[in-house]
């Protein structure tokens, strides 16, 4: 393969350096002026609470192959007790529903069982008429476990004012379960299970370390939401969250089941109604007029991240992603924070989020349904059956290009090292440019992206029952954006790990916004979509001790994103911008090249907040790369043959 001048043989050869012995340890990355300090080092991306440290080895070996565990059912049927009502330290009812076991008769099993609990937000009574985020599964009830789903406070039955993931809440999920294990029918022992939010609130659920949980099965948990999805490098997802807040919403008001208990169904609407103001409209509006307490990352938002609480989780946790999931960024940075301190397992499919809910497509290259993973793990944690759990591979991911699933021992790749490519004149290459070449030029305006794939991930898949090109390539986008190329590869590529986009640029207005994308670019001339990344040029400060470095190269930025860390950029001054690009895993064939672009906006994936967006509109960005202002980009490169040995 060859990048411009130097074959990709010379290149890895420059670039790859010896991983430190001993890197199961915690010693911390300094920051500010010692980041230097940090080359050579392999560091796992720093939270708000903990800066940057070594990137610790897994503990368990995931020596194992995939194997299928399908058991057959022990029970012929269900029953069901619904809005039962159990009531917090400050008076709040929070109602759930039980469904355990029976036999034909419809007589429910006598004997204690483990019990797999599931938090939702979407109201418990309207999932068995529409499938939201980890509804009762009856596969597991029909193989001897009880099923718990509860309300969390300001949603379905139970009474108070929503706001997701809170403090209050967090609060809640102790008392339930300790009211779940004092329950006849209960063992003592709980599984946490769940999709989408639900599957966040079994994270944040396990970090208080209570003694019943013994196992965590999260499909497609955020990790840091306010990264992740409410202000994506500064700008706010106008897409999901007014949706996503809507249909919790009107799912908290509207109840299938009103007619069962109305005293308690009218005092529970009531108390949602007035709690509206708390979060959903305070939020929203905070966002869309940048209100410091809302549009800044600050105590508010961390509450509600798992990734700043995962230490706290020392039970077995099996986490499953999507490559375009909307928490694309989080699944394997909550694998990541989890695997030195438990036995922690990553499965990233070709999925966007409704996709990666169900699993898609499974059973596919050995990798079974999600319900026969899910049913090992919990048999393995929950009912102690040596079945080998533990001994499933560590990682296995999607590869795009490769078209199937392959595994690791580790996220990151292990065997991934950084390599530095240079924007320049249209190319992308791996030469530092050498002289002064003119700037590439973008147009700033805020609606580019409308049908791509980043405005098919935001809509959690939903847009693909319009079946439209645009939402896989990146053609239609980059024709308001800057391209770069590498020459026709040589040699395939493989790509594993986060990107990181150093953009200098320069603008006509006061601020602006970048999203950076990477595609792989085929013979044809179709720009496959693989991933992307957003920044606000004015939100460009990075926390050094925070990021991720890797060979010395730091290759995912820690933004602050709080009032203090705010840089106005002005007219006409040179900036240069880190763009975090999320992970993904590609194969890049040979003849086919790898494509960075640079734009100034990607709707309706995100937009600026009112103020920024004013500052932006109708101007003129440049994007440099020149000798003294050379763009570039750190790309994570694994050997092909890592996957040829993997198929073997």
């Amino acid at each position: 393969m060859r990048m411009d001048r130097k074959p990709l043989g010379s290149l890895l050869g420059a670039v790859v350096l010896a991983l430190l012995s001993g890197c199961g340890t915690s010693s911390e990355v300094e920051g500010g002026s010692d980041a230097p300090a940090a080359r050579g080092l392999t560091t796992a991306l720093g939270t708000r609470a903990l800066p940057a440290q070594r990137s610790q080895a897994p503990r368990s070996s995931g020596a194992s192959g995939w194997v299928d565990y399908e058991t057959p059912e022990t029970y012929a049927g269900t029953v069901k007790r619904d809005n039962i009502a159990v009531t917090m330290d400050d008076g709040t009812a929070i109602s759930l529903q039980v469904v355990r076991p029976a036999g034909a008769d419809g007589v429910a099993e006598s004997a204690p069982l483990p019990t797999i609990v599931t938090f939702t937000p979407y109201n418990k009574n309207a999932t068995a008429y529409v499938s939201l985020g980890g509804a009762i599964n009856p596969y597991f009830v029909k193989r001897g476990y009880n099923h718990v789903q509860v309300d969390v406070r300001g949603t379905g039955r139970s009474g108070g004012g929503w706001d997701p993931f809170s403090a209050r809440e967090q609060q809640d999920y102790p008392q339930v379960i300790d009211w779940v294990i004092q329950q006849p029918w209960s063992n003592g022992v709980v599984g946490m299970w769940g999709i989408s939010a639900t599957a966040t609130t079994a994270l944040l659920a396990a970090k208080g370390g209570h003694p019943a949980i013994k196992a965590v099965f999260p499909i497609v948990p955020h990790g840091d939401i306010y990264r992740d999805v409410v202000l994506v490098g500064g700008q706010g997802s106008i897409a999901f969250l007014p949706a996503w807040m809507g249909v919790v919403t009107a799912l908290a008001t509207v109840n299938p089941t009103f007619y069962d208990q109305p005293a308690q169904y009218a005092a529970a609407v009531a108390d949602h109604l007035l709690g509206l103001n708390g979060f959903l409209v305070s939020r929203t509006l905070g966002v869309l007029i940048a209100e410091p307490d809302t549009a800044y990352d600050n105590g508010y938002w961390a509450d509600k991240a798992p990734l700043e609480v995962a230490r706290g989780v020392k039970v077995p946790t099996f986490i499953v992603g999507g490559l375009f999931d909307i928490f694309q960024r989080s699944e394997p940075l909550n694998y990541e924070a989890l695997k030195g301190h438990t036995t922690a397992k990553l499965l990233i499919g070709p999925w966007h989020h409704l996709e990666a809910a169900t699993g898609a497509g499974l059973p596919m290259d050995g990798v079974p349904t999600l319900d026969h993973i899910a049913m090992m793990w919990f048999d393995r944690y929950l009912k102690n059956i040596p079945n080998g759990a533990e001994r499933l591979p560590n990682v296995t991911q999607w590869v795009w290009g490769h078209e199937r699933f392959d595994t690791s021992s580790d996220w990151p790749h292990p065997q991934a090292r950084a390599q530095r490519l240079y924007l320049q004149s249209g190319t992308l290459a791996v030469d530092k440019p050498a002289a002064r070449a003119a700037p590439a030029t973008v147009i700033q305006q805020p609606f580019n992206g409308i049908c791509s794939e980043s405005a098919m991930q935001i809509a959690i898949g939903i847009v693909a029952y319009a079946p439209l090109p645009c939402w896989y390539s990146d053609n239609l986008a980059q024709t308001l954006e800057a391209t770069f190329d590498t020459a026709p590869l040589e040699q395939d590529l493989y790509i594993n790990g986060p990107i990181q986009a150093d953009i200098w640029m320069s603008t006509t207005a006061l601020d602006a916004g970048l999203v950076v994308r990477v595609s792989d670019l085929e013979p044809n001339g179709n720009a496959r979509s693989l991933s992307s990344g957003l920044q606000t040029a004015s939100l460009r400060a990075v926390d050094e001790s925070r990021s991720r470095y890797l060979d010395g190269e730091m290759i995912q930025p820690w933004h602050p994103f709080t009032v203090d860390s705010v840089e106005p950029v002005g007219i006409g001054n040179l900036v240069k911008v880190p763009v975090e690009v999320f992970p993904t895993s590609a194969l890049i064939r040979k003849g086919h090249r790898l494509r960075i672009s640079v734009g100034a906006s990607n709707f309706p994936f995100a937009m600026m907040p009112i103020p920024g967006l004013l500052q932006s509109l109708a101007g003129v960005m440049r994007i440099h790369g020149d000798a003294e202002y050379p763009s570039s980009v750190v790309i994570p490169l694994v050997p092909a043959s890592a996957l040829q040995a993997a198929q073997s």
